[in-house]
């Protein structure tokens, strides 16, 4: 079937399905930009923005069009800019009989696309445009440049070393940030808030001192102005989003009635803890489903160790299994088991208390989503950059359980589990890339351990990468627990490891 493109002058033939921008996209002010412009900033950000723009339906909110910078490939404009940023969301789950249904919203505040690496200047001009107000990042963890073995900026990447000697075409966000906010200071507009909607603990105040860490080296003035003036709020965001294969578009052009080049597949679940402290106002995000808090850390810590922690596991322990995708991984029984458990008795007595959450109620609710068959999320997917991912996902709950001399059976078969799948071959002797910043240190530490004649001694090495697991090394404990699960793995695989986990 020859349809056409999803683009605005299509966009009359689909108002009749009730799910298509009906506010004027060209009175749109850039109030947002936007870095890493990826699927999940459009399933959540986006939808979240569009929502609060039309929450008044009769008076929309026109302060919030939102310009999105990819700071490496030019994919998702070359994508998007032909139907000018224009893209659908497309919502999937089960219904009670298990069959596949799905929603559909076609986005319209994302009204500019920009690639970093071709035009630098433009970004630094959007930053620095007057009707910015919020800048925000999804850049993942490997995004933010901090220092290997600790939380500072690594001053001796790259990037870092070519923003501080050509400001006006950086490379990295944290440049992008600082030369904008100094073009802002130079111009007399006003402040920024930088929020950062990453998986990292603290992101806002996390992304605070690297942004200032920077900004002292180039202007010590600039760094006071930034800290007396911009707002850097904590966020918590949660929202399942796997990657958009080409059936998917194809599927998608048969309900819509045209071709959308790049859509985003998700959940109907979405969930955003955000403080309430912005420089130059907000939208209503409230109006898709944000919650503003005092303090975001509680509800960053319940996402980070909850549902990132146990995702983790799940993507390691699945795809040395070869099962391909979450849904597939969880439906057996013995990985749901030890997932659950390692979320009621592990990870749940870390957590602090959160007024009005029910965590046994949270607990089945997540796993309900691990298991939604319409995601197809894959497990390699979400294996890739276990370096950047597994401090703040397993081993601050494993430290802390540590500290309080209680197990970590089940966070140390996790942790293994990404050990084991270090070696780059599945049980069905399928090989994969591993995919993650330090993938040239991983490979020498593996042989390293692979020389070593016993698990303990081989645990043993891993944890003395310092990267990862820092003041973890050597932890008699940790190393013992570690030793017992890789060994399991490596000898018996992870199906019987599952079935013997207590």
């Amino acid at each position: 079937m020859n349809l056409p493109r999803l683009d605005p002058a299509s966009l009359p033939a689909l108002r009749g399905k009730g799910i298509t921008p009906t506010y004027d996209r060209g009175a749109l002010a850039p109030g947002i930009v936007h870095l890493g412009v990826g699927a999940f900033a459009r399933a959540h950000l986006a939808v979240a923005t569009e929502a609060a723009i039309t929450a008044d339906p009769a008076h929309p909110d026109l302060r919030w069009g939102i310009v999105g910078v990819s700071l490496r490939q030019a994919d998702t404009r070359d994508a998007l800019a032909p139907q000018q940023g224009l893209y659908t969301v497309v919502v999937r789950d089960a219904d009670t009989a298990g069959q596949p249904r799905q929603s559909l919203q076609v986005i319209g505040c994302l009204t500019r696309l920009l690639v970093a690496p071709e035009s630098p200047g433009a970004v630094l001009e959007a930053l620095a445009h007057p009707q910015a107000r919020i800048a925000s990042l999804t850049v993942t963890e490997k995004g933010y440049l901090r220092a290997p073995a600790g939380t500072g900026l690594w001053w001796e990447h790259p990037d870092i070393v070519h923003d501080l000697a050509q400001p006006q075409a950086p490379r990295s966000a944290l440049g992008f940030l600082v030369h904008a906010l100094a073009l802002r200071r130079q111009r007399g507009l006003g402040p920024l808030t930088l929020m950062s909607l990453d998986n990292l603990p603290s992101n806002g105040h996390t992304l605070r001192g690297l942004v200032l860490a920077l900004a002292a080296s180039v202007d010590s003035g600039l760094a006071l102005w930034i800290e007396a003036h911009c707002a850097f709020p904590d966020s918590m965001v949660d929202r399942i989003v796997p990657r958009t294969t080409d059936e998917d578009r194809d599927r998608l052009a048969q309900a819509l009635g045209a071709r959308d080049a790049w859509p985003v597949m998700t959940e109907p679940f979405i969930d955003w803890a955000v403080e309430d402290r912005f420089t130059a106002g907000r939208p209503a995000w409230d109006a898709g489903g944000a919650r503003f808090v005092a303090e975001a850390a509680p509800w960053e810590r319940l996402k980070l160790r909850m549902v990132n922690g146990s995702h983790s596991a799940i993507a390691y322990l699945g795809a040395m299994a070869a099962w391909d995708t979450v849904d597939r991984a969880i439906a057996e029984p013995a990985l749901r088991a030890c997932v659950q458990d390692l979320l009621r008795h592990e990870v749940a007595p870390t957590l602090p208390a959160l007024p009005g959450l029910d965590v046994d109620a949270y607990r089945e609710r997540l796993l309900a989503r691990f298991a939604n068959p319409a995601l197809a999320h894959r497990t390699q997917q979400i294996a890739m950059d276990g370096t950047q991912k597994l401090p703040q996902r397993l081993l601050g709950t494993v430290r802390e359980r540590l500290a309080a001399g209680a197990p970590i059976t089940r966070l140390a078969l996790a942790v293994a589990a990404w050990l084991h799948y270090l070696r780059g071959v599945d049980e069905a002797h399928q090989r994969y890339p591993i995919e993650d910043p330090l993938a040239g240190e991983l490979a020498a530490l593996r042989r390293e351990a692979q020389a070593c004649t016993s698990a303990e001694d081989r645990a043993r090495v891993f944890t003395r990468f310092g990267p990862v697991f820092g003041d973890l090394a050597d932890h008699p404990v940790l190393v013992s627990a570690l030793a017992q699960a890789l060994q399991s793995l490596e000898q018996r695989g992870v199906r019987a490891t599952l079935e013997a986990c207590d």
